[in-house]
């Protein structure tokens, strides 16, 4: 039986960060070039999703990816169904490597309106908790979009998050609430403080027993998010590297000491499938080492 309180202690106060390994449908044909597999070595979207989880696999069997540095990871929800070494994902990633898994659970965004790109609907998101919580996966994570500073359109996604947040609340786990802020935005600082404001006035309301992590853009203003950090309704504050090269991202977080990574792209910076199992192993290793030396700073 899965240890959720072992889990929660792990999310609270380990050192280190978390992977995102969630690519879905959209982002998986991007994430495979930058690997070094176009998309004329695949044929149809069944290879194509084979051909990332043996990418997925080749990172969590490193000898980096543990729970010295690695403290969870966000799987996309195929990936629950997929197996290493004989144990499906999240059993593996906990057993064996010490790592807390998480389950992307978003469908994708709605058209922007107001300045935002809300989630879509999340059809049948009931059965898919309750089928996640039985496979020992502690928490989700759901991501939307904030483009420029509206208030109006930023008070609109964190009303949306927290709808969704509830339903993952009451069926037992914890949710990632990513209300990504665009890096390319030009009012990105002005966005980020309304946006550290709405969070607050939604978090001040959770009640003993509903905890939330937020996984939010780094921010032009060092330590926005902090009082959010130290909120006791809110487990870890973790960053998303929002398509900034690994060094850059890892030293804006560095500059935030209450936030640690959870990183995508920046996590397989450099990465290809044609490396030597001694080159991918040390070429990951050494992002792993730069992303937790700046989760942990």
């Amino acid at each position: 039986m899965t240890d959720f309180s072992k889990m929660r202690d792990q999310m609270e106060n380990g050192a280190g960060f978390i992977a995102a390994l969630d690519q879905s449908g959209g982002s998986t044909p991007k994430a495979l070039a930058l690997y070094g597999v176009d998309s004329n070595a695949y044929d149809g979207e069944e290879a194509m999703f084979a051909e990332i989880q043996r990418m997925r696999a080749r990172i969590i069997l490193a000898p980096d990816f543990t729970s010295a540095k690695v403290i969870g990871a966000i799987l996309f929800e195929k990936t629950l169904h997929e197996s290493i070494e004989g144990q499906d994902v999240p059993s593996y990633l906990w057993n064996d490597r010490g790592v807390v898994p998480f389950l992307k659970i978003d469908k994708g965004l709605q058209d922007e309106a107001e300045d935002v790109q809300l989630l879509k609907p999340i059809p049948g998101l009931a059965d898919t908790l309750a089928a996640a919580k039985a496979m020992g996966v502690y928490g989700t994570k759901e991501r939307s979009v904030v483009n420029a500073a509206n208030a109006a359109g930023i008070a609109a996604i964190v009303d949306n998050q927290f709808a969704v947040a509830h339903e993952v609340i009451a069926a037992g786990m914890v949710p990632i609430i990513e209300p990504e802020v665009n890096i390319h935005s030009t009012t990105k600082a002005e966005a980020e403080a309304i946006l550290a404001e709405a969070l607050m006035s939604h978090v001040e309301t959770l009640g003993a027993d509903q905890d939330v992590m937020l996984k939010l853009t780094l921010p032009e203003q060092p330590g926005i998010y902090d009082a959010l950090a130290d909120h006791p309704r809110v487990q870890r504050v973790v960053a998303l590297s929002g398509g900034y090269s690994t060094a850059d991202a890892s030293a804006r977080l560095a500059q935030n000491h209450k936030m640690i990574a959870s990183f995508s792209r920046a996590l397989t910076e450099g990465l290809q499938r044609d490396m030597s199992d001694d080159g991918f192993k040390a070429a990951l290793g050494a992002n792993i080492d730069t992303i937790y030396n700046a989760s942990v700073s």
